[in-house]
């Protein structure tokens, strides 16, 4: 298993700060597991593609959300304009049985509403046609606009009788499917731009600046100046970077550095804006404020991230362009044709039909359809498809990286190995001495030793006279005996010795990165306890599943490198960069794809945004923070880290039928086009207008049926890794 320490250089470092760890121990990497209040202290060592639609109404500010709303209006309006129209339709009525009346005012509803539906619903594909014939990159809009506008010259010309080429009722129809297909295809995409408010949603709206009496006055978090000294109480969080001048406790930094553990800090050392005290009330002095902060520093990250983001060229849009300059060259080649023979009216009858019957009908809904669908089905198994193109991204990815806490671990301790000594009380004893003392403390590492005895059902003592010792550990009388439960510093305050037997089993945990707390009953030490992050049950099998796709998997983390070693042996990863910072997770995505792999990132956290920004794929943990879950473009609803494997199955299936889908529809244009050019005169067969247009509805409905094929796919987690 290759294993690689990151070892980014220090300049990524510069706009994302992080506290240094507290150092109890000048011999010893520790870093204290229990905040101030519990006071233990435990041995360990211790982060859219643009759609093309440029000129879509309402893009300044609604971006892709604008766009499905403006699509999906106009599509509605049009569709009630349409009905009219094609039941008005002397073709529709012939084909259905039904006779027409003959006022007047019936035979305008066809080309007053036709010209309506036009102008309203098809004004869209005619100014985006124009964008593209004016940057000379032909593609659907432009043989959209082409076509309807084909359709409405001739329909137009016939009412004044000029020609004989009724298309009022085709291009009603084919306005409001293609602004159906499109309205479909803006809400696959929209990916939401809420990253960087959900990252200033992190810090607190108001702080309690002390004042020269030392009392507190509450102000805004942007009034604060360097050198301002703020109060943070429990359970708050800190509104800005600064070093601690009074007090100590544990602030959780998970969601800002992926420290699973939360960190120990006392008076001189940094902490850092949007971290939360965990348990005890610190006096901070303020030395960074605003753009200066660290959590600016992500907030940079993923705004430069987003804008360069990959640009994926769409099927659809090639296909269009290669059709329309097929339908172009046909209608052409279709009017010298005919006119060299020197039939005129045919001339222009064939080359319409061309025309109108090569607008991309079926290949306006190919992939939108495909994409709805998919998306459903995802949504029903827990995966939730914010940006389409990170779908169909997922099939070519060939390295996924992993942050650890939260994603392949649970992001909470439980007790994981338990060791007394030969002449102390028995396991079932200590976890009922240390259950009764850790109790009254709400701490992280206090709660799973209460969860570890609680499920082993051991024996309910009450305790009295509790005491928290800052840094150092908790204390309490139980059953007539002192019972003290702690990590190293709280051993050398008492002056204790370790256990021979005891301190071997410790020292085993501590290599692999698990945190230790001492049971001390009498002033004797009878017990140690190894504490972990959880590995979910599900890890293993998303990890061999991807194995078993051939693709490569990086776990990418905070935590210690001994933790994480250690997590990666239990999951058979391939290669680890641990004890990293924001900035070098995004630095790893950005040299994988500079290597020129396909870059999928799963993260949760605040420090994964920049890197589910900046990879090919993002995917977010859904139990994970806002800010995360804004950055990726998938979104696992739930925590199982499986939903990754199932991505891929979904990107592999949805990908095979736009193909397919893209072939039957351009198909389609490839053998009517020349038919309705008149190829087959020769041999008494001529495509009638009208039948080219039921034609471009069958292959419509083809593709639609074979979309709905998606259905059938499997997507249950079980059978992931089965």
């Amino acid at each position: 298993m290759d294993r690689t320490r990151s070892d980014a250089p220090d300049d990524v470092q510069q706009d994302a700060a992080t506290p240094r760890a507290a150092e109890h121990d000048e011999h010893e990497a520790q870093t204290d597991g229990h905040g101030e209040q519990s006071g233990h202290e435990a041995q360990t060592d211790g982060h859219g593609e643009q759609s093309g639609h440029e000129d879509h109404e309402g893009h300044g500010g609604g971006g892709h959300d604008g766009h499905a709303e403006m699509f999906r209006r106009r599509f509605w309006v049009t569709l009630a304009l349409s009905v009219p129209v094609v039941f008005l339709s002397e073709m529709v009525a012939m084909w259905l049985g039904y006779e027409l009346p003959e006022a007047l005012l019936v035979q305008l509803v066809a080309p007053v509403l036709g010209t309506v539906v036009f102008v309203y619903g098809g004004r869209v594909f005619l100014v985006e046609g124009w964008g593209e014939a004016r940057r000379r990159e032909p593609g659907m809009m432009l043989l959209i606009a082409m076509a309807i506008s084909v359709a409405f010259l001739a329909s137009l010309a016939t009412e004044f009788g000029l020609v004989d080429l009724d298309f009022w009722w085709e291009l009603a129809a084919l306005v409001s499917v293609m602004l159906l297909g499109h309205w479909q295809e803006m809400r696959a995409i929209g990916q939401a731009r809420g990253a960087l408010q959900a990252l200033a949603e992190l810090l607190p709206d108001d702080a309690e600046r002390v004042t020269e009496d030392g009392e507190t006055e509450t102000v805004s978090v942007a009034d604060l100046q360097p050198g301002d000294v703020v109060l943070v109480r429990p359970g708050a969080r800190v509104p800005a970077d600064g070093t601690i001048v009074d007090g100590a406790g544990a602030f959780d930094e998970s969601m800002l550095t992926g420290e699973s553990n939360p960190v120990e800090h006392d008076e001189g050392d940094e902490v850092v804006a949007g971290s939360v005290s965990v348990e005890d009330a610190v006096r901070v002095r303020v030395d960074q404020v605003g753009d200066d902060t660290a959590l600016a520093g992500i907030q940079r990250m993923v705004e430069q991230a987003q804008s360069s983001g990959s640009r994926a060229q769409r099927l659809a849009d090639r296909a269009a362009a290669w059709l329309f300059y097929y339908a172009t060259g046909a209608a052409i080649i279709t009017a010298v044709v005919w006119l060299t023979v020197g039939v005129p009216a045919d001339a222009i009858t064939r080359t319409v039909t061309v025309l109108v019957i090569a607008c991309p009908h079926a290949l306006g809904l190919a992939i939108p359809l495909v994409v709805q669908i998919s998306t459903s089905r995802a949504a029903g198994a827990g995966i939730l498809v914010r940006d389409r193109l990170a779908l169909e991204r997922v099939r070519q990815v060939d390295a996924v990286l992993f942050d650890k806490t939260g994603t392949l671990t649970a992001g909470e301790h439980r007790v994981t190995d338990l060791a007394t000594t030969a002449d102390g009380p028995d396991e079932a004893r200590v976890l009922a001495l240390a259950r009764a003392v850790e109790s009254p403390s709400e701490h992280p590492l206090a709660r799973a030793v209460v969860a570890r005895a609680d499920r082993d059902e051991v024996e309910r003592l009450e305790a009295g006279g509790f005491d928290s010792h800052t840094g150092r550990g908790v204390s309490a009388s139980v059953d007539g005996h002192d019972v003290a439960v702690g990590g190293p510093a709280m051993l050398r305050a008492r002056e204790l010795e370790v256990p021979q037997d005891l301190r071997e089993a410790a020292q085993g945990w501590v290599e692999r990165g698990a945190a230790v707390l001492h049971v001390v009953v009498d002033g004797a030490v009878v017990a140690a306890l190894a504490l972990e992050d959880r590995v979910r049950d599900e890890s293993r099998a998303a990890i061999d599943a991807l194995h078993a796709r051939g693709v490569r998997v990086v776990m990418v983390t905070g935590d210690a490198q001994q933790v994480a070693d250690h997590v990666a042996e239990q999951l058979g990863i391939d290669e680890v960069h641990a004890e990293v910072l924001p900035g070098d997770k995004d630095q790893v995505v950005q040299q994988l794809q500079d290597d020129g792999a396909v870059v999928a990132f799963v993260g949760d956290g605040v420090n994964d945004a920049p890197a589910l920004a900046r990879a090919d794929v993002g995917v977010a943990i859904g139990a994970g923070t806002d800010v995360a879950i804004e950055s990726a473009g998938i979104v696992l609803a739930s925590d199982d880290p499986r939903g990754v494997e199932l991505l891929a199955r979904l990107s592999t299936a949805s990908y095979a039928k736009m193909r397919q889908n893209l072939v039957w529809a351009a198909g389609y244009n490839i053998l009517a086009v020349p038919l309705a050019a008149g190829v087959a005169a020769p041999w008494g067969f001529v495509l009638p207008p009208a039948v080219g247009a039921v034609l471009m509805s069958l292959s419509t409905i083809v593709v639609a049926l074979n979309a709905q094929l998606l259905r059938r796919l499997e997507l249950d987690r079980d059978s992931v890794g089965a």
